[in-house]
């Protein structure tokens, strides 16, 4: 399983929560999980990522446009 301070998830590999919560809070990244808000909410309820990318396009309420982000983001889902 993976040490603390985990600077990458793999995908098809699973995390225990705890794990994935330290993870976002030390690395600029975007979680987005099958399991809605409670990702958090069992420190030992493990979840697969099932996918990774690199970026991903965000709208802006400021000026309206569509901007691509540089920026790791993983889906993940409760195991």
């Amino acid at each position: 399983m993976s040490k603390p301070g985990l600077n990458t998830l793999k995908p098809g590999a699973n995390y225990f929560a705890k794990e994935l919560d330290s993870f976002v809070s030390s690395t600029d990244v975007v979680l987005l999980s099958t399991n809605d808000s409670q990702i958090f909410s069992d420190p030992e309820r493990q979840y697969k990522v099932i996918h990774e990318f690199d970026g991903f396009f965000e709208h802006s309420s400021d000026d309206g446009e569509k901007y691509f982000r540089e920026k790791k983001a993983y889906v993940v889902e409760k195991v």
